[in-house]
């Protein structure tokens, strides 16, 4: 058992929703990191693509390791320069039976590039090739709130469902995304002192449409803030879920297991 699994006991079911164990960060360590990750209680992993690249090494650890799942789809810093024949090869990911997800896609502002107008062609084309695939969408959005909400209203995403990963909007956004059927994604930044916004959103929220989360190798909970983020970390943050709804630790992992099941059927 990992020194994780001891603090937090050894009967726990938890389900990782969003990591990147396909990042150059796990090269040296990749089988131990994932390994540590089981021990600590983990059950299932989905590993989620953000280029057509990692799309494509998702599913090849979705073959190497059978509690991964695989999400295809290209994050919006990497897509001004997507094609057509990428969506075909897309599409052809996603016949792949450990692909339970379109992600993660969506929109993100932070920066000036790639230009607003690309981002919206390339989630919306994205969202319709979920749709067609009757496979829910794994959502990135950061600093454009409006526009991710009047897209996946307009373009009925509603009807795929899915995950608003990372989620760092308001508890009023929440429910508007919750209305439409989606799950929050909550991940380490509720453990941080400054993360008082993301608090009140689980507070909120249902805990039968949250899901939990590491977006692993980034965004290391509370005590490992500021290090390497890792699944084995999931613990940390279903306690705060746990103390935040005033419940109990094996509540919280067995609800957000459950939903993420209803979710990916898997």
């Amino acid at each position: 058992m990992s020194v994780i699994g001891r603090i937090f006991g050894d009967d726990k079911v938890i389900y990782e929703t969003h990591t990147h164990f396909d990042d150059k960060a796990f090269d040296n360590d990749r089988d131990d990191a994932i390994r540590q990750a089981m021990a600590a209680g983990v059950k299932r992993f989905v590993n989620v693509g953000s280029s057509m690249t990692s799309s494509s090494t998702c599913i090849s650890l979705s073959h190497t390791y059978p509690e991964f799942l695989a999400a295809v789809g290209v994050h919006p810093e990497e897509c001004a320069d997507l094609t057509e024949a990428d969506m075909t090869a897309l599409e052809a990911m996603a016949q792949d039976e450990n692909v339970v997800a379109i992600g993660e896609i969506g929109l993100d502002y932070y920066w000036d590039e790639p230009d607003r107008d690309i981002q919206k062609k390339w989630f919306i084309r994205q969202i319709g090739l979920a749709k067609s695939l009757k496979l829910p969408v794994i959502i990135h959005s950061r600093d454009a709130a409006e526009d991710t909400l009047n897209i996946l209203k307009d373009e009925k995403a509603s009807e795929v469902g899915g995950i608003l990963h990372c989620f760092s909007y308001s508890k009023e956004m929440a429910k508007a995304y919750v209305d439409m059927g989606f799950y929050i994604g909550v991940g380490g930044v509720v453990t941080f002192k400054n993360g008082r916004k993301l608090k009140e959103v689980v507070e909120e929220t249902p805990l039968d449409r949250i899901v939990t989360e590491t977006d692993s190798p980034y965004m290391a909970p509370v005590p490992y803030r500021g290090r390497r983020n890792t699944s084995e970390y999931l613990p940390f943050i279903i306690k705060e879920i746990a103390d935040i709804k005033g419940v109990s630790f094996e509540e919280v992992s067995k609800v957000t297991y459950d939903n993420a099941v209803r979710l990916f059927g898997k």
